[in-house]
């Protein structure tokens, strides 16, 4: 299954980011703990050269926690801050504004020695579509300020918000590359629905997940859908039969079928479920 999508105002995205990055002190990447990654769109490593960086592992409530745990040591053994949040519920967030000042600190020092003080850390909010950038905003902030939704390519513009005196934040539209090299990447993108659903064929997407889940996560199959020992077309057609989706003649729906697989997995209704795994030496 070959994926590759890369909208046109991606482009103007990323040239207008490359505009923004000398006014900012920090960069806030956020991804998705289940595909920590592939969620993270290397452009960006390019682009925030020299400045300071954070990964927030977003939807940590969704992905294994001692996976969330292995990323975390992961990318602190590559110089990131990292804390881990649920935008939408909020967990977390109570973190992030300590955890901007220790990342900023020879920054706010200089500052200090300049006899520059109470000036706002200015942050750019980064991330792949649909990761939760603007959910994670709306959240810190307490109230809606920026345009969010629950599809890629919502914000499509760069807009500041001042938290307070200390953080003022740049949120800026989802970026990805315009060719996903391994397509794993391709894949766990589209699992998570940081890709249009409506240029995949969703039936072959989740005999892909089932494939994954077959061998990681059995037995999350067999308590959601009592699937042992299928093939994927066996697990998916199990998953037609339990849930009652039939087309008009009778024979299992499953197209129908694959959307539920979906959307129980990007909800959390499989339980957390991680897709990329830490290697211990600090290779993927």
């Amino acid at each position: 299954m070959n994926i590759q999508w890369y909208p046109g105002h991606m482009t103007k995205a990323k040239r207008t980011m490359k505009e923004y990055i000398k006014l900012i002190d920090l960069i806030i990447e956020l991804v998705d703990a289940r595909a920590p990654l592939a969620s993270r769109n290397p452009d960006i490593d390019e682009l925030g050269a020299g400045k300071a960086r954070m990964i927030l592992l977003n939807k940590a409530d969704l992905a294994n926690e001692r996976q969330n745990e292995a990323w975390t040591k992961w990318f602190q053994e590559q110089g990131y801050a990292v804390v881990k949040v649920n935008s939408r519920s909020g967990a977390g967030l109570k973190q992030i504004q300590g955890t901007v000042r220790e990342a900023c600190k020879e920054k706010i020092e200089r500052n200090r020695r300049k006899g520059i003080i109470n000036r706002p850390i200015r942050a750019m909010v980064a991330g792949i579509p649909n990761v939760g950038k603007s959910t994670f905003i709306n959240s810190i902030a307490g109230k809606a300020c920026t345009k969010t939704g629950n599809k890629p390519g919502v914000t499509k513009g760069n807009q500041w918000i001042r938290l307070n005196k200390e953080l003022e934040l740049l949120d800026t539209p989802g970026i990805l590359w315009p060719k996903f090299e391994d397509q794993k990447v391709g894949l766990y993108l589209a699992f998570i629905g940081s890709i249009n659903d409506n240029i995949l064929n969703q039936e072959e997407l989740a005999m892909e997940l089932l494939k994954f889940l077959l061998v990681n996560y059995p037995e999350a199959l067999k308590e959601r859908y009592q699937i042992a020992g299928e093939d994927e077309l066996g697990a998916l057609t199990q998953i037609a039969r339990i849930r009652a989706c039939l087309s008009k003649g009778g024979e299992f729906d499953l197209p129908k079928a694959a959307a539920i697989l979906l959307d129980d997995f990007r909800s959390g209704k499989l339980g957390r479920i991680t897709l990329e795994f830490p290697s211990p030496k600090g290779k993927v």
